[in-house]
């Protein structure tokens, strides 16, 4: 039997459309695996719709977003570009003796309101807005301590400056009863620092709470039985409740479900931070740790099916092969009228709470706490406390004994700034109330032969601090030691860029360097080991010194996270 014209045409037809289908499917596969590469690579499609123009007095240039960084090497064999020293030169006058001495101490930097737009989608409006109330605040402190208003709390608080700093700080129950369930930790905490609690949860009493009355019918009657543990900063501001660098609240029944949870945070002038809930869960592999140790630990839940034989089941493959990992699950770690006792540590990355020997939680320090600032210890709720035990405190704070660490003495006070231009200018990040950092770095590198030739000239950039008495002794040391420009905002460690601005600003336009450096108060300066490699650059080409990692991806998450949104904003 033969086949018609009719069925060839369709056999070819089919095999045309199923051809099609796989080229098809072949396509959208293609499409998917470029879309999840974009992806992992962490590549945002970010398109900018703003008008170009071209006019005949300007040249624009156009630098190249590329997808893939390129390796050092080839980044080295491309011109550099050329050292603008002779703009500067011309566009900036030298400046005369009196403009040297009015920039000695405060910042020529200012923010402009201007720069704040509220109509922008991106992560700078929240960036812009906190600069803007650090800058009005740091206004109004500087403005105090210029015109005196601020010396009679060099009095008032004499005895917090000269008060001793134990190393070890105990109280028995009553005791602590006595001090309103407050202990005062005088010089604050420092690495490796510990306070140990011994107390006993009590009994979960009834409590009616409006809050339930969305879950639970209004006149119910829930158990509760919670107790807070709190590092608060008595010293850090005045006229004002206390910071609360570590908020640590066990809730025994929960919040109003019966299921065990432990919530820690931080609390500034009223502002709550993003919580930190323990629930028994325990924290996954990929989430951040806490030198090392989980910021969660697990523990029995209610829902968790774990029977007498499961742990008898455990217990013989344990003794059967010891090569494989067992694991155990414990209870709640605080249990109602049964004593415990927790230590609380102070780590590299953040705090450590251990419970009856077992490490429990442990809380990331948060951006704007120091351990110096933790200078007491408030316990409260349903809880009867037996005994405090605080040990390994630091001897002296910088910030709250000023005395113990500047020495006047002629010698260690800065070179004039000289009218010409410098070879280097160094610029110090540095707190307001690190007396001892910046009293270390004026005995050590700041004593080389080129910075006191001025040849290479070094200053403190500092911003204020919020305790006034501490800008009191800022102000008196800027102006006898002749080291410290002070950049007129409230210290916050999100807007340390503003430093590091401001260092650039007195360098080009104050001390007009060729090369300007940026370093911490906690870094040993080799300065002739730096004139040594600038002097080794051509005069067309430019330096960069640092630690470049070329292949370094943003984080999303943890405590150097940087969003997209605010990466737009650089």
């Amino acid at each position: 039997m033969k086949r018609g014209k009719s069925d060839t045409k369709l056999d070819k037809l089919d095999r045309f459309v199923s051809l099609s289908r796989q080229k098809s499917v072949q396509i959208l596969l293609a499409v998917a695996v470029i879309y999840m590469l974009l992806v992992t690579l962490e590549i945002p499609f970010v398109f900018d719709s703003g008008p170009t123009s071209e006019t005949t007095t300007t040249t624009t240039t156009t630098l190249a977003r590329f997808s893939e960084l390129q390796s050092e090497q080839v980044l080295q064999d491309k011109d550099a570009p050329t050292r603008p020293l002779n703009w500067v030169s011309h566009n900036f006058s030298r400046p005369t003796q009196s403009q040297l001495a009015a920039s000695k101490i405060l910042s020529s930097l200012g923010f402009h309101p201007k720069t704040l737009d509220p109509t922008k989608k991106d992560g700078s409006v929240d960036l812009h807005k906190a600069a803007k109330t650090a800058w009005e605040e740091g206004m109004k402190l500087w403005d105090e301590v210029q015109s005196g208003k601020v010396q009679l709390l060099e009095v008032s608080n004499l005895k917090n400056i000269s008060e001793p700093c134990p190393i070890s700080v105990t109280l028995s129950g009553s005791d602590f009863l006595k001090r309103s369930n407050l202990v005062e930790l005088p010089c604050g905490l420092t690495l490796g620092s510990h306070i140990t609690l011994v107390g006993k949860p009590r009994a979960a009493h009834a409590e009616k709470d409006p809050k339930i009355a969305m879950v639970k019918e209004a006149d119910d009657e829930v158990m509760v039985s919670q107790f807070i543990m709190e590092l608060l900063g008595l010293k850090t501001v005045e006229a004002e409740d206390p910071p609360r660098i570590l908020h640590f609240n066990p809730r025994l029944k929960g919040d109003w479900s019966s299921k065990p949870v432990i919530e820690q945070n931080t609390c500034y002038r009223m502002h709550w931070g993003t919580a930190l809930r323990c629930e028994g869960w325990g924290s996954g592999t990929d989430e951040e740790t806490v030198d090392d140790q989980v910021q969660c630990e697990k523990w029995i839940r209610d829902d968790d099916d774990i029977s007498e034989e499961s742990k008898a089941t455990l217990w013989l493959n344990r003794q059967i092969d010891r090569t494989k990992k067992v694991t155990f699950d414990w209870p709640f770690p605080f249990a109602e009228e049964k004593l415990f006792v927790l230590t609380l540590s102070a780590g590299l990355e953040g705090y450590h709470v251990n419970v009856d020997g077992r490490h429990v939680t442990s809380f990331p320090y948060r951006t704007g706490f120091t351990l110096e600032d933790a200078t007491g210890l408030a316990v409260t709720g349903d809880i009867d406390v037996h005994s405090v035990f605080a040990a390994s405190l630091p001897s002296n704070h910088p910030g709250f004994s000023l005395h113990r660490h500047l020495q006047m003495s002629s010698r260690w006070k800065a070179p004039s700034l000289s009218v010409g231009s410098v070879e280097l200018f160094i610029g110090v990040l540095s707190a307001a109330n690190h007396f001892s950092e910046r009293m270390a770095v004026r005995k050590s590198w700041m004593q080389h032969r080129l910075i006191k030739s001025s040849n290479v000239v070094a200053r403190f950039f500092v911003a204020l601090h919020t305790r006034k008495e501490v800008n009191l002794e800022l102000k008196k040391e800027a102006e006898y030691f002749g080291d410290i420009v002070v950049v007129p905002y409230m210290d916050n460690y999100d807007l340390v860029v503003l430093k590091t601005v401001a260092i650039c600003e007195y360098g080009v336009r104050t001390v007009r360097a060729k090369y300007i450096m940026k370093v911490d108060d906690d870094t040993f300066v080799r300065v002739d080991s730096i004139i040594d490699e600038v002097n080794n650059v051509p005069a067309d080409r430019s330096l960069y010194i640092g630690n470049i990692n070329y292949y370094h991806k943003p984080l999303r998450y943890g405590k150097w996270e940087v969003t997209y949104e605010v990466g737009r904003t650089y």
